[in-house]
């Protein structure tokens, strides 16, 4: 995947070998640890990314969720599930991430 965000290359650069330990640990979660396709591994990162404010891991992960096969339909729905448990203000502002990305 394309680096989306300046930032992350930048710590890429000056640690690398604990982004290579963090990437090492997410594939193992990835691929490892369930029955849970791909596509819906980046769903619910959409809907934990949103429900906690991360802007940025929430672009990676509606990138990263389109990669796997995700629709602009699944992650709306997706981040539709956020008014209910986090609030509209929360639902409101991972929607923007998302809008803006279109």
């Amino acid at each position: 995947m394309q680096e989306i965000h300046e930032i992350f290359k930048k710590f890429k650069n000056e640690f690398p070998s604990i982004q290579e330990a963090n990437e090492a640990l997410g594939k193992v979660i990835h691929e490892q640890s369930g029955a849970i396709p791909d596509k819906i591994h980046w769903l619910i990162k959409i809907a934990i990314s949103g429900a906690s404010g991360h802007s940025l891991a929430l672009e990676t992960h509606i990138a990263k969720a389109k990669e796997a096969g995700a629709t602009d339909a699944e992650i709306v729905q997706t981040l539709l599930l956020l008014i209910q448990t986090t609030g509209f203000p929360s639902f409101m502002e991972a929607y923007s991430v998302f809008k803006n990305m279109c």
